[in-house]
């Protein structure tokens, strides 16, 4: 496979194999992530890290995996200090940019964002989040995490919980899911209930999909996917302020799931996963965010043409 200048703009222009591929090179990628082995793989590659909106993980993330390979990193993570202030565009600032490096990740409140960048960009656009669109990396490293944690991605049953509306994980994820034939519930709010389109579109891939308010029936899934409500996609204050608080995963919830249950979460989270599971061998979602480098890192590989 290919993957030399390719953009990663959404994680629907990825077949399964294509998944299957990028995953097994994150795989090979571990010892170098883990500091266990050194890499100059991008020796001499510079990465532009162009970050309109907040990031923590994602951010660091892909600056580790860029240096763990050997290559340089270059960017912002503050839109306010640069000539964005001045008035100039996007675009400008993409071509920008692109004359200094030979990749860029980018992250930007405004859905649809990353595509527009890479219809101005020579130099492959790897999208970090792109408002309530897509989050095609993280898609990744969340099957990553899945395959990892359960052996396999497949035979799996999934609940997603949580901002299953505004979440852009989810969105991406869901679909990645069904492209893996796997079943799943949708727990959220009324309100928060994943997009009808992401509905139908899983349906019509031939998954079962079942959308509910609580969390009572959990018992027979493999994986609980929970997200935060994200304040800051919300158009009404009062809206968010109905909705705050609806879920929380604690110990007495997990008497209620399976024993061996595999518990995720984007990050960060705020008040939807008590801290008393964090040391449980459910809690997956710091094992999740280190996986986001190896996973990274193969993309970095992969669209850089160094790998294939």
């Amino acid at each position: 496979m290919n993957f030399k200048g390719r953009d990663v703009i959404s994680i629907k222009d990825f077949s399964r194999e294509e998944i299957l591929h990028v995953l097994d090179v994150a795989e090979r990628m571990l010892p170098i992530a883990e500091g266990k082995e050194k890499s100059d793989l991008l020796h001499g590659y510079i990465m532009a890290s162009l970050f309109f909106e907040p990031s923590t993980r994602t951010r660091l993330s892909f600056e580790a995996a860029m240096k763990r390979l050997g290559g340089n990193v270059i960017g912002f993570a503050r839109p306010g200090t640069t000539s964005l202030k001045k008035g100039e565009t996007m675009a400008d600032t993409i071509r920008t940019a692109e004359s200094y490096c030979d990749v860029i990740v980018m992250r930007h409140p405004q859905e649809g964002s990353a595509r527009l960048a890479a219809d101005f960009a020579s130099v492959p656009i790897i999208n970090g989040g792109d408002g309530a669109g897509h989050h095609p990396t993280q898609c990744l490293l969340d099957l990553f995490t899945i395959k990892r944690e359960k052996g396999k991605i497949e035979g799996n049953s999934v609940a997603l919980i949580g901002d299953l509306k505004y979440g852009r994980t989810v969105h991406s994820l869901a679909y990645a899911l069904a492209l893996f034939g796997i079943d799943m519930k949708f727990i959220s709010p009324p309100e928060l209930q994943m997009p009808k389109e992401v509905v139908e579109e899983c349906r019509e891939m031939g998954v079962e999909i079942n959308i509910e308010n609580s969390l009572d029936d959990i018992g027979d899934m493999d994986v609980l996917y929970v997200t935060r409500i994200q304040k800051e996609r919300f158009p009404d204050p009062e809206e968010y302020s109905r909705v705050a608080g609806s879920y929380r995963i604690d110990r007495k919830l997990l008497e209620k799931a399976k024993k061996d249950v595999t518990i995720m979460h984007p990050l960060p989270r705020v008040d939807e996963i008590s801290p008393e599971l964090d040391s449980t061998p459910n809690a997956a979602y710091f094992r999740q965010t280190f996986n986001g480098v190896p996973v990274r890192m193969a993309l970095l590989a992969l669209v850089l043409g160094v790998v294939e």
